[in-house]
């Protein structure tokens, strides 16, 4: 129940992320005892780099605090999205952070929304939605691949968040949403590899009032084709974009201050050549500290397109 609501204590069972530091992060589950491939149950002990954490000895500890490993030290979090999306275990390619917080905007979603996703995946965007949907929302999400279904389905019972989604293993781009759900979402979310062929559908499962629709794809030949469906179903402001994520490089730099009073020199000393002072070799007098920022030399990876789009209230649906 760890992802539910927040909670002061670890309780057997719950999900725990154990901080090593910013890039060392793992989910574990608050159990005494786990069975090993042979079938046997024995003492459930998680390895880290810093040494062993028996995990028995955490359950009924504050979230938030230090535990003693046997090498060192790490701290216990209760999980989030951001956190999940970082130490979750991968079944799929996901979906980060700057795109999640994009998808999250564009779509508006809020507390009592119907969302339709699909595909599930590993449910790194799941989570997301379901915090941003809860407690009167709701989250429909499809995936083509039943083990993937089931395993996202048990998953979020787990976490506590099972009341407010319902899994389904089915073909959407085939056989489209369940007819359950024609008129019912506010939003829809595809992440397919031919989301052109389940925009009819999405079409179909938003509300008579309007919605926002979304489509990620790695391909910019996808989101061509996916826009294209969509002009002709008569959605608007069409767009498509790339998040990307970008450091700016602060340093300090000293810089010379001008001696403007220098420059002029060269002329001055050829009316006195009796001077002995060499202009030529003089300095400025004063050196002054910047702050800077600049932008890395190399830019950073691509992730993949967005593509949003709205479709007006009361377009006919035949």
């Amino acid at each position: 129940m760890s992802f539910l609501k927040p909670k002061t204590h670890i309780e057997q069972g719950d999900v725990v992320i154990l901080y090593l530091s910013v890039n060392s992060m793992h989910a574990i589950e608050a159990v005494p005892t786990i069975v090993n491939k042979k079938g046997e149950t024995i003492v459930n002990i998680f390895q880290t780099p810093y040494g062993s954490l028996k995990v028995q000895n955490i359950i009924g500890v504050e979230y938030g605090s230090r535990v003693e490993l046997s090498k060192g030290y790490a701290h216990v979090l209760q999980p989030n999205p951001e956190l999940w999306t970082q130490t979750l275990p991968h079944r799929t390619q996901i979906i980060y952070t700057p795109d999640i917080s994009m998808i999250l905007h564009q779509l508006e979603v809020r507390p009592g929304a119907v969302v339709v996703e699909s595909g599930t995946g590993s449910g790194s965007l799941s989570h997301y939605f379901l915090r941003a949907l809860k407690p009167t929302g709701r989250l429909h999400t499809f995936d083509f691949h039943e083990a993937r279904a089931e395993q996202a389905r048990e998953e979020f019972q787990r976490h506590g968040l099972g009341d407010f989604v319902t899994v389904y293993h089915r073909d959407v781009c085939n056989l489209g949403f369940t007819s359950e759900l024609d008129g019912v979402a506010d939003a829809v979310f595809l992440d397919l590899p031919a989301p052109d062929l389940a925009v009819p559908h999405a079409f179909k499962a938003l509300k008579l009032s309007g919605g926002r629709f979304c489509s990620f794809s790695p391909c910019i030949e996808q989101s061509q084709r996916c826009i294209n469906v969509l002009t002709q179903l008569g959605f608007n402001e069409i767009c498509s974009m790339e998040v990307l994520q970008q450091e700016s490089i602060i340093k300090t730099r000293t810089m010379p201050v001008i001696d403007l009073e220098f420059l002029k020199a060269p002329k001055d000393a050829a009316a006195e050549p009796n001077s002995n002072e060499d202009t030529k070799t003089k300095e400025p007098k004063e050196i002054k500290k910047y702050l800077t920022s600049s932008h890395p030399q190399l830019l950073p990876g691509h992730t993949g397109f967005l593509t949003f789009a709205t479709l007006p209230p009361n377009i006919p649906k035949a």
